[in-house]
């Protein structure tokens, strides 16, 4: 069972690593890049917060560098997005859907590197978060654009990938983490994000008094 759990693990890093990747083609594409910036701008969306998650750890060097998969994966992605963008173009907001599915993905492989690691629980969640927001962060600040964890007027972001990371880390806490748990916290935080997204959902902005 626990070569089952590294190896989806494993799966939904890559899987992760994918469709931020596909993130930062659609958006290298809609800012009018060269093949180039393409492929840089996949690149850092897809490695990003998994080299963040690694470099945190700093228990190995980060698999973007030490496994050629993750790149590969990130360049293949890429080079797909290009001949379908028209396809892509017509999806309802696809880098933001394609960034959910990606959010839910890192989270969860985030906060389980972390416990494997020995963090104790809210480390554990910061390494999640971190994973799961570090490529979208780089990606939209590449592009010219504020990312998306930034803006004032952004639907929940942090918080969907916060409860995901904290939610692996209280089933590992309590011994019954699996590879089910681990793919429900992740398609929970997606489709929290693409709800957001769909009703507008918004973290609780702080009081300001008026200065006049």
């Amino acid at each position: 069972m626990q070569f089952s759990q590294v190896a989806v693990l494993d799966v939904l890093d890559l899987c992760g690593v994918a469709v931020f990747a596909a993130s930062g083609a659609v958006l290298a594409i809609r800012r009018k890049f060269d093949i180039v910036g393409l492929l840089t701008l996949a690149f850092v969306a897809g490695l990003g917060g998994g080299v963040l998650r690694d470099l945190i750890l700093a228990s190995r060097v980060p698999l973007a560098f030490d496994n050629p998969n993750y790149a590969i994966v990130a360049f293949v992605t890429a080079i797909i997005v290009v001949p379908t963008q028209h396809l892509i173009k017509r999806l309802w907001r696809p880098v933001l859907v394609l960034d959910a599915a990606g959010l839910g993905l890192f989270c969860v492989t985030g906060a389980s590197l972390a416990t494997e690691n020995g963090l104790a629980a809210i480390p554990a969640v910061m390494v999640g978060v971190v994973a799961a927001t570090g490529g979208g962060v780089i990606r939209d600040v590449l592009a010219g654009e504020a990312p998306q964890v930034f803006q004032h007027d952004s639907v929940l972001y942090v918080i969907p990938a916060a409860l995901g990371a904290t939610t692996v880390v209280i089933a590992d806490g309590l011994g019954q983490l699996s590879v089910g748990i681990s793919i429900c916290a992740a398609l929970a935080v997606t489709s929290l994000r693409v709800a957001a997204l769909h009703f507008g959902w918004h973290a609780p902005l702080p009081q300001r008094k008026n200065d006049e």
